[in-house]
């Protein structure tokens, strides 16, 4: 059987912590910041859990995790 393919772009988005949970950037953060909160975007500077209902669509694109 061959290998799965990896979905590089999502690898790309991603990031994997030792227990196996997923972490992602927040959207928002690259323009248009002088209209936003100086709290708003020490928040959107932090990473982000990806939701559980998310998960199993990561697991399916990322068939050997992240590196």
């Amino acid at each position: 059987m061959p290998k799965m393919k990896t979905r590089k772009s999502v690898a790309k988005r991603v990031k994997q912590t030792g227990t196996g949970k997923f972490r992602r950037r927040r959207a928002g953060a690259r323009h248009l910041l002088t209209g936003k909160s100086a709290k708003r975007r020490r928040r959107l500077g932090q990473d982000a859990a990806v939701k559980p209902a998310d998960v199993g669509r990561l697991k399916a694109a990322l068939p050997y995790g992240t590196k």
